[in-house]
């Protein structure tokens, strides 16, 4: 172990950096997408293919390894859209990236100016945005969408008379992935016992995972965000969109 060390290089130890550094950022772009599932999958091939080398299993040895052959051509096609994804974020490190891009800014204005104008009508709301932690077990219980963030869409998912207007909206990467999806319900002795379902199930999200919740009361028409665990308001436009910047400006700093 001495010997190791002593002859290991400043060169060296910044490879191993680089490396693990590139490693972390796939795993955070792959986190939550079913590139994971495919991983653990190659996986369990490649300890089936050293298990059967170690028992001279021939036959199964040589089906794997045939198909390692074709190992990179087959992640190609399957990762399609990670690699993608990955390419795109290749500049974005974080010494360079913005503290909040043109794209961010611009969802936030179209949330933040539906958020008032539900609350000026009293029409009451849950607009969930996803941070880090995937919240695909709550999409996958919802409508599925693919629509940009904008006032007008946020407003008619939620007018009464739309078929999805229960449950909550989940915003994903400045695009609505879902709508009508049903959150928990928290069971904190120490909230007030004012709270509705509707804070309760934005502060029960929150503490499961990283998202960022905006809540539209619908009695008194008030605006308030959960995150963590907590919850603040009432919230106007400007103190609204301020929040969320930095929010997700502080998230980006991490």
């Amino acid at each position: 172990m001495v010997e190791i060390v002593r002859h290991l290089r400043w060169q060296d130890l910044l490879d191993i950096l680089i490396v693990a550094f590139i490693i972390y950022r796939l795993l955070l772009i792959i986190k939550g997408t079913r590139a994971v599932q495919m991983l653990i999958g190659l996986g369990v091939l490649l300890v089936v293919l050293l298990i059967s080398d170690i028992l001279r299993l021939h036959t199964l040895y040589w089906i794997i390894q045939s198909f390692w052959a074709q190992v990179v051509l087959a992640l190609i096609i399957l990762f399609q859209p990670e690699i993608r994804k990955a390419l795109a974020h290749m500049g974005e490190t974080p010494f360079f990236q913005p503290l909040a891009s043109a794209s961010e800014l611009k969802s936030f204005d179209e949330i933040v100016r539906a958020a008032i104008s539900l609350a000026s009508r009293k029409i009451g709301a849950l607009i969930v945005i996803e941070r880090e932690d995937s919240l695909n077990d709550f999409v996958e219980i919802g409508t599925p969408l693919d629509a940009k963030v904008t006032k007008e869409i946020l407003l008619s998912i939620f007018h009464p008379t739309s078929p999805i207007h229960d449950g909550a909206v989940i915003i994903r990467e400045e695009r609505i992935v879902a709508a009508g999806c049903f959150l928990p319900i928290t069971l904190r002795s120490d909230l007030d016992r004012s709270l509705g379902t509707r804070h309760r199930a934005a502060i029960a999200i929150t503490e499961e995972t990283d998202a960022v919740v905006i809540i539209i009361s619908e009695e008194k028409g008030l605006i308030s965000i959960a995150y963590e665990g907590k919850l603040e308001g009432p919230m106007d436009m400007g103190t609204l969109r301020d929040v969320l910047t930095s929010l997700f400006t502080e998230k980006k700093r991490k």
